[in-house]
């Protein structure tokens, strides 16, 4: 049995690792007791003894393990020790774990193996500051509610810090940036307590900037809690949000807190609400109208205090006229409107978002700092992302992985951005055409992209080139003088 707290330095955080395997253990011991004071347990039950005993500040559990898996373990960690930051490790990509997890447990990461030694670190690093800045915020509210008004100034301190880890603040944009009267806006919205309907692609940060909002909000001190409305079924939908009672269908085994009685005092974001039925519509509508829901098999309803964010990609005025939205749900959700720019309309953001991600890729994967080359980045400014931010990350994971070095060139690209285009093959000769001219015209367009795309990718070596296109070397040249693509270019071989 460990000691109590009395041992501990009570400076240093307190971070306690859950893993049936030794060697598992003794690897995230060695990568982060140089920086926290770290204790262990092989299962759920030592774990528990331990969580009552001290002061945990993180928790990081394995997903897998005998008897009670990782993310029922950390739901009843939430429940009775809600104060410790929640950390999965796991081996298995499996979306629907992911989306329990963050849901259910209110995880705060999701860490999957082999994981790096830095990013491991720097997680935590994370997580503990956000322990912080939530007990910071709890003991200032306790403080202000006794009668203490000189403390609001470091309470709107904290706000502060908040802002930066989670706010506006952390939406990566350049100066000007289209981003920027947009952010403004959603800053004095997030003041008031009404709700904001999020439009835009799949991929342009819609859920950063429910975030944003909600931590520039007076429900700062409460949860965020996200839900992906097209993931799951109505009927489980239905159950996620509003909850249930043990025995209200089969497979209710015991009772279940929905996602709203677990956003109250807070936020709940609604992503792809368009992607709803009709029947399920009416009663989300009843719930917003009526501030109380009835779990599933429940007699008895709940009072609730949610502030609703709602997101989709989908036209909903049109599908309101086309019958396929109700039209009072809508008025409901969309008290404010803000529409996210596609990052095709942010050509200035680019370089930085692009820069940004491949620093955290780097972490994430434990690689030595790299850097792009000025080909690469021009082939990024080329191509129109129509998976936007998150086709990015992507893009630049892959990338980093197999191509991984001091420096990303142009030539390490997948094909479809060295082509420019949102497709490969004939596809992205395709949607190369334009939309008019002559069969010449058309096939001097599909020449031109093919020639541009061998060349970034032989970065820019001729002889190659002429070789691979079975051209002679004047003949080559003449051909990117023709299309204007010599001046293009930035290294020569």
């Amino acid at each position: 049995m460990n000691a109590p707290d009395s041992i501990f330095d009570a400076d240093l955080p307190l971070v306690l690792l859950v893993d049936d395997e030794v060697r598992s253990l003794e690897s995230m011991r060695r990568t982060l007791e140089e920086n926290f004071q770290v204790i262990s347990a092989s299962d759920s039950d030592s774990a528990r003894a331990l969580l009552d005993l001290h002061s945990i500040a993180v928790i990081l559990c394995d997903q897998r393990m005998p008897g009670q898996d990782g993310v029922d373990f950390l739901k009843e960690v939430r429940e009775r020790w809600p104060e410790v930051v929640r950390i999965v490790i796991s081996g298995y990509a499996d979306s629907q774990d992911i989306i329990s997890g963050v849901n259910e447990a209110g995880i705060y990461q999701y860490v999957l193996k082999p994981w790096a030694p830095r990013h491991l670190l720097e997680t935590v690093q994370g997580a503990v500051e956000a322990s912080r800045l939530q007990q910071g915020l709890r003991r200032l509210d306790l403080d202000l509610r006794s009668g203490a008004p000189a403390l609001l100034a470091r309470r709107q301190k904290k706000q502060l810090q908040a802002s930066r880890i989670f706010g506006f603040e952390s939406m990566v944009r350049s100066p000007g940036s289209t981003l920027d009267s947009l952010c403004e806006m959603a800053s004095r919205v997030a003041r008031y307590d009404l709700s904001v309907l999020l439009l835009g692609e799949s991929g342009t940060g819609k859920e950063l900037m429910a975030r944003a909002i909600h931590y520039a909000s007076p429900r700062l001190d409460g949860p965020f809690v996200v839900e992906n409305c097209a993931a799951i079924p109505d009927a489980l939908l239905e159950s996620e949000l509003f909850g249930h009672k043990r025995g209200a269908f089969t497979g209710a085994v015991e009772d279940h807190v929905g996602l709203f009685q677990r956003a109250h005092g807070g936020t709940l974001f609604l992503d792809e609400i368009g992607e709803t039925s009709p029947s399920f519509q009416v009663k989300l509508l009843r719930v917003l109208q009526e501030g109380e829901l009835r779990p599933v098999g429940s007699t008895r309803s709940i009072s609730i205090d949610v502030r609703v964010l709602s997101a989709t990609h989908r036209n909903l005025e049109d599908d309101v006229r086309e019958g396929r939205f109700r039209e009072d749900l809508y008025y409901r959700l969309a008290g404010v409107t803000l529409s996210m720019p596609p990052l095709r309309e942010r050509p200035g953001d680019i370089v930085l978002i692009a820069e940004h991600m491949l620093t955290a890729a780097c972490q994430e994967l434990g690689m030595p700092p790299t850097r792009f080359d000025k080909d690469a980045l021009q082939v990024m400014l080329a191509y129109p992302w129509p998976g936007n931010i998150r086709e990015m990350r992507n893009e630049i994971a892959r990338t980093l992985a197999i191509h991984g070095g001091v420096m990303l060139r142009a030539c390490d690209f997948s094909a479809k951005l060295l082509m420019g285009q949102a497709g490969s093959g004939a596809s992205a000769a395709a949607s190369a055409l334009p939309a008019t001219g002559s069969l010449q015209e058309r096939l001097d367009s599909i020449e031109a992209m093919l020639l541009r795309e061998v060349m970034l990718r032989l970065r820019w070596n001729k002889t190659k080139a002429a070789q691979e296109l079975g051209l002679s070397r004047v003949g080559l040249r003449a051909k990117l003088r023709r299309f204007g693509l010599e001046s293009t270019h930035l290294p020569k071989t």
